[in-house]
């Protein structure tokens, strides 16, 4: 696996907020962070690790292109604002953060792949991208530089079609809105299954896209959920119960604004 299979996310974080998870993130033993250009986030977070003892290899950081800074002439440069804000001279990990309208997949992924070959990033690949999309990244820059594709996947939506496209083509599924925006902690199948294992349900759901080999990158304010999250990788589910999970797929699309997503394949 090139990503971290557990991260913790920090979107619709800013500020202090953002500034008190990360801290508390990286105390209880979170190594990967991830963040955007448009979460308008990064120079809290660039305080937090230049604050933190840890030594940066220990650190795995990934951030997302914004649309406005597809083209050529945008992309390394917002890259490199990107890294001055984080307080780093690079990031593990770029995405391409939304496909929006611009059509030109090519000249952005050799854009991102250059930022590679500068050494402002170890690793390049996408996020909100369909299978379609996905084909045209591949015959730029050849899959075997596209470490992961960052989607929407939870119980109610597992997106099946593009995730065995992605398994096919040896492409590492991230997962975000992982819980639904909460609403699966919700379910009473989740519930009673977390019942069976002393867990909590957040913990069953990460398990669960833990089982099918997902990276996660949940996101929390609060100190004891981030540790609990984190509890999620020694929740070992059985086939049955994987399977009753998969079963509440419902194609329940949290995620998709106009002008920037791209058809879904359904």
């Amino acid at each position: 696996m090139n990503v971290p299979p557990f991260g913790v996310g920090t979107f619709r974080l800013e500020g202090e907020v953002v500034k008190s998870s990360v801290l508390n993130a990286l105390e209880v033993g979170y190594r990967a962070i991830d963040t955007a250009q448009i979460y308008g986030n990064e120079s809290s977070i660039g305080e937090v690790l230049a604050e933190s003892d840890l030594p940066r290899e220990e650190l795995f950081l990934t951030t997302k292109i914004w649309v406005d800074n597809l083209s050529k002439a945008e992309l390394i440069p917002s890259l490199k604002e990107s890294l001055k804000k984080l307080n780093t001279d690079y990031v593990d990990l770029t995405l391409i953060h939304w496909p929006g309208t611009n059509e030109n997949v090519e000249e952005y992924m050799h854009a991102l792949l250059e930022a590679k070959s500068l050494g402002l990033t170890k690793q390049i690949g996408v996020s909100n991208f369909n299978i379609e999309l996905l084909n045209k990244a591949f015959d730029a820059v050849g899959k075997e530089n596209i470490a992961t594709n960052q989607i929407e996947l939870s119980p109610y939506l597992q997106n099946q079609k593009l995730v065995s496209f992605m398994r096919e083509n040896g492409i590492q599924v991230t997962s975000y809105m992982t819980l639904a925006y909460g609403e699966v902690l919700k379910d009473p199948l989740i519930i009673d299954i977390a019942s069976k294992y002393k867990a909590t349900p957040a913990q069953i759901v990460l398990a669960w896209a833990i089982s099918k080999e997902f990276a996660v990158i949940p996101s929390s304010t609060k100190r004891e959920n981030l540790t609990s999250n984190l509890e999620a990788q020694r929740v070992h589910l059985s086939s049955e119960d994987i399977g009753l999970i998969d079963g509440l797929e419902s194609n329940a699309r949290k995620v998709s604004p106009d002008g920037l997503a791209p058809k879904w394949d359904d």
